[in-house]
């Protein structure tokens, strides 16, 4: 059925797996995953391993139950997760670290989620003992949703990782778009993963797969994580006819992602050049532009509402935010009608 929209801008999970996508998924070597026979889920899990500089992952129908996963392998009940003000793990997951594992959670603040090492390490507690709630885990996220695509600095997360290890505090990495920052930088994405002691990623986002996320880690964790999934329901049967889409994600749709940044930087130098207060182009890093209407005669909800009523959907995303994400099935075309759309609402 053909979508009504001209231009699809509310996220990247929207995106629709390619007829080839579903051609490899229908003729996926299948088995029982729960008794680890899935021949295309363990290919897969070893692959993105490899390409995380891990040991072993473990596939994951969402990239909300690999963070949870990761989280819960880390901190023990009554110990406590920071991340920063806007990260996903604490505003998008549904309170999730404290109703299923009892692990309770702190914040720093950020712009745009842009990592800056004293902030974590200042709130660190180490050994509170009887008195205070220890810091068992730092997340850190990349690319940062919130904070509108945002890449974190290698350099800044290695800082990070040399005080936390010392500590003895682990650190887990939210990559659902870590593919961006990997395009967008050149960084080899072991480089990146190889920081942390565990990470998930997703397949279902810029990607173009139906579903799941992979987290990875030690052996060690991913047989404990295993475990995990089962007791939080996510245990699957023939999955690999899904874990297909995401090898061939993998082969076919990582390098492209950068047209999506392209797309998405010029929208933003548009916008940007009829109303400098809404965007700065220069901000834009990846895929994710982040509307600051703050100082319009719109409500971003407003915004989003006359947006829609032209074919164009977006996402208020806050008291003074529209978000716009682009993906493998939005092209030039759309882009163009975007563009027309919000800078004659903007100008």
């Amino acid at each position: 059925m053909p979508s009504r929209w001209v231009a699809d801008l509310l996220s990247d999970t929207l995106t629709q797996p390619t007829q080839a996508m579903r051609l490899a998924m229908a003729e996926a070597p299948v088995g029982d995953d729960v008794f680890g026979e899935d021949p295309t889920v363990a290919e897969l899990e070893s692959r993105v391993a490899e390409l995380l500089g891990h040991e072993a992952g473990l596939f994951t129908p969402t990239g909300s139950m690999a963070n949870q996963l990761g989280m819960r392998l880390h901190v023990e009940a009554g110990q406590e997760v920071i991340a920063d003000s806007l990260a996903h793990v604490l505003r998008a997951e549904l309170g999730a670290a404290a109703v299923l594992s009892g692990i309770s959670s702190r914040s720093w603040a950020s712009e745009r989620g842009r990592l800056e090492p004293d902030a974590p390490l200042g709130l660190m507690s180490v050994g509170a003992g009887p008195y205070q709630v220890s810091t068992a885990l730092i997340v850190l996220e990349n690319t940062h949703n919130f904070g509108g695509g945002t890449i974190q600095s290698l350099e800044a997360i290695r800082e990070v990782r040399a005080a936390s290890q010392t500590a003895g505090v682990a650190m887990h990495l939210d990559g659902a778009r870590l593919w961006n920052a990997h395009v967008a930088t050149g960084i080899p994405l072991a480089d990146y993963g190889r920081e942390f002691d565990t990470v998930s990623v997703c397949l279902s986002k810029g990607l173009g797969a139906p579903v799941g996320s992979v987290l990875v880690g030690s052996r060690e964790h991913m047989e404990r994580a295993r475990i995990w999934r089962k007791r939080f329901g996510g245990g699957m049967r023939q999955v690999g006819i899904l874990a297909a889409a995401g090898l061939h994600a993998l082969d076919h749709h990582i390098e492209r992602l950068a047209d999506d940044h392209a797309r998405a930087a010029r929208f933003a130098s548009a916008v940007g050049a009829v109303a400098p207060s809404v965007v700065s182009p220069e901000l834009v890093e990846t895929n994710i532009v982040m509307l600051d209407v703050s100082e319009t005669r719109w409500a971003p909800a407003e915004l989003v509402d006359a947006a829609g009523a032209r074919g164009i959907r977006a996402y208020a995303a806050g008291p003074r935010a529209v978000r716009l994400v682009w993906h493998l099935d939005v092209d030039d075309a759309a882009t163009d009608a975007a563009t027309e759309v919000f800078t004659d609402l903007l100008a």
